[in-house]
């Protein structure tokens, strides 16, 4: 006799020990991290009391200062063009009746989800470096270029989401009231957008501030940003400075991430 029951994954046996294994894999390498931290003593590996030293001398230290600033900038850059740019292709993938080449255009906007990073990094190194004998410019602007076109993708997903399960009655009837397609989207679709919008910008700009692997093959001499400097730091000595910069950027990669996925919910 077949049994109705619904299979779940939940019921097999092994599958919460491997889940709980995952976890402590996972988490407890950074919950170490986070804790050394806060060591007073130079060692990463012998705890020697609780002091915010490291987190002073991160704070004090102008190279650990300039590359923060340099990702956050970039970040913020690409992040904003990105977002606009993801913006006009849901728009132009979803409200609209479907046409030929749809599925492709589809898979063209995600390509760099689907190709790997190494794989891109180096196009665009080909690709920049030719541009850079052109024309003779070596500034940030082509690590810029690179994180948008990296994060268009992301931004656009979420956005994309959005529009999906969005009424088009509001729009139709703005339509029917002599509304200009201009100030539909200013009045009626910009409004119930705004949180795939917002909710895109995080996305992408933690998935700028967070690379290395284009980055790193991208930039020019003078140009690491935080995560490259931090790369290169433990190619050499590594100090809790290293765990102290690492903590914060965990903190603010989990408030933007907390932040999207309640936008999220806010969404559905």
């Amino acid at each position: 006799m077949v049994s109705s029951r619904t299979f779940s994954v939940k019921r097999q046996t092994g599958f919460g020990t491997i889940a709980l294994l995952c976890f402590v894999l996972l988490y407890v390498p950074i919950a170490t991290l986070v804790a050394y931290s806060f060591n007073a003593g130079p060692s990463i590996a012998i705890w020697e009391g609780f002091s915010w030293r490291w987190y002073i001398a991160a704070w004090n230290n102008q190279q650990i200062v300039e590359t923060s600033v340099r990702s956050f900038v970039i970040a913020s850059i690409a992040a904003v063009v990105a977002t606009t740019a993801a913006t006009m292709a849901a728009l132009a993938t979803t409200r609209t009746r479907p046409y030929r080449g749809l599925n492709f255009i589809y898979g063209f906007i995600n390509q760099p989800l689907m190709v790997p990073e190494i794989v891109t990094g180096i196009a665009l190194l080909i690709f920049f470096a030719i541009v850079k004998i052109w024309t003779g410019y070596t500034g940030l602007g082509y690590l810029i270029v690179a994180h948008t076109a990296f994060c268009i993708p992301f931004a656009y997903l979420p956005i994309r989401a959005r529009l999906e399960n969005m009424d088009l009655t509001l729009e139709r009837a703005a339509a029917d009231l002599y509304a200009t397609p201009w100030m539909t989207f200013r009045k009626v679709t910009l409004p119930l957008l705004w949180p795939g919008i917002i909710a895109g910008l995080m996305l992408a700009f933690v998935v700028s501030l967070d690379d290395v692997v284009i980055t790193e093959l991208v930039k020019s001499g003078g140009q690491d940003t935080l995560p490259t400097y931090m790369l290169g730091q433990l190619r050499r000595v590594v100090t809790p400075e290293i765990n102290a910069i690492s903590s914060v950027f965990l903190l603010i990669s989990i408030v933007i991430v907390t932040l999207f996925f309640f936008l999220n919910r806010k969404q559905t």
